[in-house]
């Protein structure tokens, strides 16, 4: 996999120069990096500063939809923000699951943040990797992981080929997991502010699931992060939640939207908790 760690320096130094393209499901990688950022230890804050590239001034969430944008350039990183499992299973095996069309094993979402992990224990080290690199798609990878549709079912490519209505306006399933519900959350109780809806999640982490995060954050004592875990709940919340009650053209309106909303609002929990809890460890 040498190609998987080519460092595309070039590409990517021309990229960064262009912050301001816009790309599907920002909000919520924005959320997710928000929450993990307020979570670093000092240490881990400062590496993190250090690794962001200028323009981001030190915000994380500025950036964390990088990986998104570049995908249309580095065309090899497209399946590292998926991890689609066989139809009606609902689990996740990554000797099974975590392989690309061509059948590359790792190339999936749960192998690229066990990639970007390894890459940046290498700081403060003389390295191969471009670490900067590593940090973005570590940030953005760990906020897919916890999207339940991206490690949906094969067949319908993790729900992008299921169409329905949100409210009035057609999407497929797996936008309306990416982008409508968080948007329509924003415009709905938190006069579309989305500093305001990560005060909220914030506030449930530190008072509702407070019981909860340390679970959330722990691995195994050899472990720096653990994806499968993630994966693994991901799809449960797919069959659970995402796929249950929204097949080819149905009409998903406030029953769904009200329903699904606090599953969503977990994800982006967790999503933020363990991101935060991963650089932690790797910048101790």
């Amino acid at each position: 996999m040498e190609y998987y760690k080519i460092q595309f320096v070039t590409i990517v130094s021309f990229i960064l120069l262009f912050p301001n393209i816009q790309a599907w499901g920002e909000d919520g990688h924005a959320i997710a990096c928000s929450i993990a950022q307020s979570r670093l230890s000092d240490t881990a804050a400062e590496a993190v500063k250090q690794l962001l590239p200028s323009y981001a001034n030190n915000d994380l969430a500025s950036v964390c939809s990088w990986a998104d944008r570049v995908r249309f350039y580095l065309h090899w990183t497209a399946p590292l923000h998926f991890a689609d499992s066989p139809d009606g299973l609902c689990n996740y095996q990554y000797n099974r699951d975590c392989i690309d069309q061509n059948g590359e094993k790792g190339r999936c979402v749960v192998g690229a943040i066990n990639n970007y992990t390894t890459q940046l224990l290498d700081y403060g080290k003389d390295t191969q990797y471009n670490l900067t690199q590593a940090l973005l798609f570590l940030s953005h990878f760990m906020g897919d992981v916890h999207q339940p549709l991206h490690v949906g079912f094969t067949s319908d490519k993790g729900a992008n080929l299921i169409n329905v209505h949100w409210y009035t306006r057609k999407q497929n399933l797996h936008h309306v997991w990416d982008q409508s519900i968080i948007e329509t959350a924003e415009e709905r109780f938190y006069e579309s502010n989305r500093d305001n809806f990560v005060s909220a999640i914030q506030e449930n982490i530190t008072k509702t699931w407070a019981d909860e995060v340390d679970k959330w954050e722990a691995c195994s004592s050899d472990e720096t992060t653990c994806p499968n875990i993630y994966a693994s709940e991901g799809i449960k919340a797919a069959c659970q939640w995402a796929y249950k009650d929204a097949p080819e053209g149905s009409v998903l309106e406030d029953d769904y939207f009200l329903s699904r909303l606090p599953i969503v609002n977990l994800r982006l929990a967790q999503a933020g908790v363990r991101l935060a809890a991963t650089l932690n460890r790797i910048f101790q």
